[in-house]
């Protein structure tokens, strides 16, 4: 099998364990900076250059496409589709993943637990709507385009009403949710090929909130509960994802889905589970180059229509606090 790996660099620990599980496989693997892609289009054919010249053919191509190149590195993944080409993870699936504020209107539109969330633009809506999301504290959630998003914890009316102004002065979008701080796990779940499997308890540094494998959290391997199991299949599934991570608050056993993440970090939850996990992902690209068909496409379709609680008044907004604004971490997926 002749594999392609797009990344942004052979040097990135996922990328180099997946180059090396493919390559004591028997395979071909070659690993292209997408920016160094060109695409030749006429109307009639396309052509795909490496540094000006020709691409030879590909089996199967493997996307681990960086946020801050996302719009050019999905239309590469996309021609090489157009050129019906398997693909482990489409670029529609990858781009719907991305947009965090529209996964989570498509997951909550299908019946799947999401934390307490409200969008809206204007910081005075938001602060508001506080008591949706149970008071605060309350997580603020940055969606900074195709950068990357961050993490802070507003921990009383009075931090959270200028975090926001601060914010969305800036000009950035967001999204608010609620909090919780010690009753639940923060559990992620690989899935490959529509099946988990593999899952840690991530328990972040004392006073960070850890949302992404490399800011420190501790990982801790778990057997995943019959909730937790369908919960990630299925959020993977409507997202269109061949390759996921399903990041969830399990909170007293009901599992609450904030992000679903094409590019998962691969060594750091191999170290924790012993599991050969890059193996697997290279079997489904043997799998989907060999015919099998996809385990899905991305859920395009408008999301239901939900009925909309009332907006409660400021005063119901929650406990008093001590006015600290804490900045909590950043990171993507």
């Amino acid at each position: 099998m002749k594999a392609t790996i797009l990344s942004r660099s052979a040097s990135i620990p996922s990328t180099r364990r997946l180059v090396e599980v493919g390559r004591a496989r028997g395979h071909r693997m070659r690993v292209l900076n997408p920016l160094r892609v060109q695409m030749h289009l006429d109307g009639g054919s396309a052509t795909l250059y490496y540094d000006r010249k020709k691409l030879a053919p590909t089996d199967v191509v493997l996307p681990r496409i960086a946020q801050s190149i996302n719009t050019y590195g999905l239309a590469v993944v996309n021609q090489f589709g157009l050129g019906r080409v398997p693909l482990v993870n489409h670029a529609q699936a990858i781009a719907q993943s991305r947009n965090k504020m529209r996964s989570l209107q498509l997951l909550s539109a299908h019946g799947i637990g999401i934390p307490a969330t409200v969008m809206a633009r204007d910081a005075a809506h938001l602060k508001e709507m506080v008591g949706l999301v149970g008071g605060v504290p309350v997580l603020v959630k940055l969606l900074q385009g195709q950068e990357k998003h961050g993490v802070m914890v507003c921990e009383s009316l009075q931090s959270l009403e200028a975090a926001l102004e601060a914010v969305l002065g800036l000009g950035h979008n967001l999204v608010m949710q609620e909090y919780v701080k010690s009753s639940g796990q923060d559990v992620r779940v690989l899935v490959v090929g529509g099946e988990a499997v593999a899952a840690v308890r991530r328990r972040p540094r004392p006073g960070r909130l850890a949302h992404t494998l490399n800011k420190g959290a501790r990982l801790e391997v778990i057997e995943l509960s019959p909730g937790q199991r369908a919960t990630a299949e299925k959020a993977t599934r409507l997202v269109g994802l061949e390759v996921a991570a399903v990041d969830m608050l399990d909170v007293q056993g009901q599992p609450k889905v904030f992000e679903v993440n094409s590019s998962p970090a691969l060594p750091e939850m191999e170290a924790a589970t012993g599991m050969d996990l890059a193996t697997l992902i290279i079997m489904r690209a043997e799998a989907l180059a060999a015919g099998a068909p996809p385990v899905s496409l991305p859920d395009l379709s408008p999301p239901a229509v939900l009925p909309v609680p009332p907006v409660p008044p400021a005063s119901a907004s929650g406990r008093k606090g001590n006015g600290r604004a804490t900045k909590a971490g950043v990171g993507g997926g």
